[in-house]
């Protein structure tokens, strides 16, 4: 005797179908009761008529489809995991077999063979969290953090990843560097600017650099007016607001981003082999972020605005010293003494404020309301007062040939009080 197995879906098939073909109910009410076209309905009848409960069962293929997991294919897949991708998670895993090995299976068949050969421990499903909606227009929020961590195994300290990604679409700018300053900061807010423009916001944390934050004590009092930090004052040049998280989880999308980094960055760069500080950024710039951005980024409109001509994002993204000219058209900064020269007919700025512009590799630009002014380095103090007399006598430096004198003003023979003393 044939043993058939059947499933609840067929046996209600069967049942149905037999009450048609005994006249009990139309071919209609049948497709109501089993949830299938009438079409469908129709074909399964004469199936049934012709061929019996085996027209209503499952039939196999002849021969098993290509996309069949065969035990070769499971062995190499078990041999890869164990030898080059043991500590990759699933999806990780996933995209090197299709990208290198030419393997493509689906996250879950993947999953399934990863338990079966005891390579992969489910875990409960964590609680989800709502998160906020992304910006409608890419440029309207940037988010900007940093992440220390142990990047590379050889390294034997851990480096600071300092990076920014664009709340709407996605895109994202990093770089490596050994500790979290306001230069690392300048660095990659000013590179980021230059690929693609100015922004409107900036979603940031409350670190030194960002903000400046004091606490009052019983011995002395604190200003409520906080000075501006370089940043702050950098960004607001540009006409770029400055925004501040209360916590981590407020800029969840830049922390997510770094767990992802911390998981995919590392992997991928012991399996190039990369053991320094310059090859770990040279990878990061050439091919990690390139990949990361052609794959995640998103095709939103943007609200990126260009750079004018007149903005100079060296200059501004420099750290400012406030100096006071001395008396003999001098300043000091950093133990050295530099010689103003003048500009557009000034010939002394004794007594007025400028600014040092500090860049990063040590020079400097000095500016008196903005403009930048030409200045001499001096040795020697003593040799400081007599260069001074002759350089302010060096008419090149004058936008016009002859001093610029304010003359004494005379009343006209028609004024008021000539007129006045003529009568008296």
């Amino acid at each position: 005797m044939e043993r058939i197995w059947i499933t609840e879906v067929e046996l209600k098939r069967y049942k149905v179908l037999t009450d048609v073909l005994e006249g009990i109910i139309d071919l209609r009410t049948a497709s109501e009761l089993l949830g299938l076209s009438y079409r469908h309905t129709l074909r399964l009848r004469d199936r049934f008529k012709a061929e019996g409960i085996n027209g209503l069962l499952r039939k196999r293929p002849l021969k098993p489809p290509n996309t069949k997991i065969t035990p070769e294919m499971e062995h190499r897949i078990v041999s890869l995991r164990k030898e080059l991708y043991k500590d990759f998670n699933i999806l990780h895993f996933r995209d090197k077999l299709r990208d290198i090995h030419g393997i493509e299976l689906s996250y879950e068949s993947l999953r399934q063979i990863l338990i079966k050969e005891g390579l992969h421990k489910p875990r409960k499903k964590r609680k989800v969290y709502r998160r906020r909606r992304r910006m409608p227009k890419a440029g309207m929020l940037v988010q900007m953090d940093s992440s220390q961590h142990k990047w590379i195994e050889s390294a034997t300290d851990p480096w600071w990843l300092v990076a920014m990604i664009d709340d709407a679409d996605g895109y994202v700018y990093g770089r490596f560097y050994p500790s979290d300053t306001v230069w690392a900061n300048m660095k990659v807010l000013k590179e980021y600017i230059k690929r693609r423009g100015l922004f409107m916001t900036l979603y940031v944390d409350r670190a030194s650099h960002f903000k400046t934050t004091r606490h009052g004590g019983i011995h002395y009092e604190v200003s409520v007016e906080q000075g501006e930090t370089q940043i702050q004052r950098a960004l607001k040049e540009l006409n770029i607001e400055i925004v501040y998280a209360n916590s981590p989880q407020a800029k969840g999308r830049i922390e997510r981003l770094f767990g992802f980094f911390q998981d995919r960055l590392i992997k991928e760069m012991r399996l190039k082999g990369i053991k320094d500080y310059d090859e770990a950024n040279r990878f990061l710039q050439e091919e990690f972020l390139p990949w990361y951005n052609s794959r995640y980024t998103l095709s939103v409109e943007s609200a990126y605005r260009e750079l004018s001509k007149d903005k100079d994002l060296d200059l501004i993204f420099t750290i400012r010293h406030p100096r006071k000219v001395n008396n003999d058209n001098t300043i000091r900064f950093k133990g050295k003494v530099y010689q103003l020269l003048p500009l557009k007919g000034i010939k002394s700025f004794s007594g007025k404020w400028v600014e040092v512009c500090e860049y990063e590799d040590g020079g400097i630009s000095i500016l008196f309301e903005g403009k930048k002014l030409s200045f001499l380095e001096i040795q020697d103090k003593k040799y400081s007062k007599v260069h001074s007399a002759n350089a302010l006598n060096k008419r090149e430096y004058l936008t016009e040939e002859k001093e610029i004198r304010k003359e004494k003003w005379r009343p006209p023979k028609n004024h008021p009080w000539r007129i006045y003393v003529r009568k008296k």
